[in-house]
Parts: structure tokens; sequence; C-alpha cells
């Protein structure tokens, strides 16, 4: 497997190497190692589900005026601020021997990884709904509710909270999984670019404040991405190749 701490950019860029993973893990001719993909977002933008309109779900007009880029993620589930957060994606062929298997049994791998990271870091957290896939997100006057309003199983939750949230897209031959782990509460900003009435935007960042959870105090906002990636190398198995930077994949982005 690579662990590849790639470094922040655009929400479409991040976007399209996340697809350009997916596809050639899925090409029968392409290559075949897993790949955990670390990063952030510069500038801060925002991601949606694969299956969201972005006419009905963002407020297009305020994107554009506050220059807030936008992108359609390769997975599903919804709406998503980026900025202060750990990023990740992991790529591999469904029938990979380590780190393939069924929608559960990767979701489970996955969780476990990032709890054991965590806790070597010092965090104490947990994965959330073991026994069921949480409650369905509702809509906020035609727009859906964030990924951070509701948490589902294998969710990773702190203090009762979600703190990392997770989507999967499955391929003939491969998965992608993307998650975010949230360092701040930028995310709430979220609020202000969706496809709402304005006096439901405060409720709406009353209600997903509630339901969510950042380690800000514990690792800082801008806590480098680097120290997540040493965690994760200790607590992956050994023969893990670490590559960092943009030149670690030759990727056609």
């Amino acid at each position: 497997m690579i662990l590849w701490c790639d470094g922040a950019h655009s929400a479409a860029d991040n976007m399209r190497r996340d697809q350009e993973l997916l596809r050639r893990l899925d090409d029968p001719a392409g290559g075949s190692e897993a790949v955990l993909r670390l990063f952030q977002f510069d500038p801060p933008g925002i991601t949606l589900g694969y299956a969201q309109r972005p006419e009905r779900e963002l407020d297009l007009d305020r994107c554009a005026e506050d220059g807030v880029r936008w992108a359609i993620r390769p997975t599903g589930g919804r709406a998503i601020y980026h900025d202060e957060e750990w990023t990740y994606s992991f790529a591999a062929r469904i029938d990979d021997p380590v780190w393939g298997g069924s929608l559960d049994q990767t979701y489970q791998r996955l969780a476990g990884l990032i709890v054991a990271s965590l806790e070597r870091l010092g965090v104490d957290v947990a994965v959330a709904n073991r026994g069921g896939r949480g409650e369905p997100a509702r809509r906020e006057s035609g727009s859906a509710a964030p990924c951070f309003a509701s948490t589902t199983r294998h969710e990773i939750v702190w203090n009762g909270r979600k703190l990392v949230g997770s989507a999967q897209r499955r391929l003939a031959r491969a998965f992608l999984q993307q998650g975010s782990l949230l360092l701040s509460d930028s995310h709430l900003r979220l609020c202000d670019y969706l496809a709402v009435p304005e006096e439901a935007r405060a409720r709406l960042r009353d209600r997903l404040r509630a339901a969510s959870a950042h380690l800000g105090a514990e690792l800082g906002p801008r806590a480098a991405l680097e120290r997540w990636a040493g965690a994760l190398a200790e607590v992956l198995p050994a023969g893990v190749r670490i590559e960092n930077g943009d030149r670690a994949l030759p990727l056609t982005v």
C-alpha cells in the first residue's frame, strides 16, 4: 500500500485526483496497489456528493460573489465546506487480499485505522452506531442537510458528536472512500452557501454545530498534515510505501 501525503489543492483538483485513483484501480490494466491519500483544500471550497445537483443544493450566485469554489465528489454523501481539516481518500481493488472486501468490511477496516491513528495522537475517539445506519438526514427548505448534521455507522465520533464523515463509491473492480476530519468549526461556513432562505441559515448552523465536533483545541486548526501521516504510518502494516508531494504518483490530472 502507498501512504501519499499529497498536500493542498483546489476542490476540483482534489476530486480529479481521487477520480483518477479510482479509475486506475478499476482498470484491469491499471495499477493494483492500494493508495491512502492525505490532502487539504487551498483555497477552501465545497464538495457535493455525486448524486447532488449544485443548482439545487447551493446558492451559486453567492458562491461566485465570494469566490468559493465547489466540486462534485466521486463518492456519495452530502455537502461539506472544506477548510481547517484533514482529508483522506482510500482507493483499492475490491479483491485486494488485505484492503478489499464488502462495503461493510472496508468501512469497518478504515474506521479502525483512523481511530488507531488518532489514539496515537492522544485523542480518544470511537466508531459510531455499530448496530445501525443512523438517522436519515432531513432537508432544510429545499437543500439537503449538510454531511456533518447526522452520523451513520462506521463514522468517527468524539464526545458523542460526529468528527469524521466518510462516503464510499464502488465500481466493478475497485472502490474509493473519502472522508474529512474536522480541525475547527470552519465547516459551519457551508450554511452561508446552501440554497436555503436567509431565515433558515442560523437554525441550520446551530443544528450543524450541535451535531459535529472538531479537534482544534487538541491538535490545532492548522495542524500539519504530516502529523497525521506520521501517526498513520505507525499503525499501518509493515511494508507501506510513503510518498510526498505532487510527483508521488503519475496521475493524469
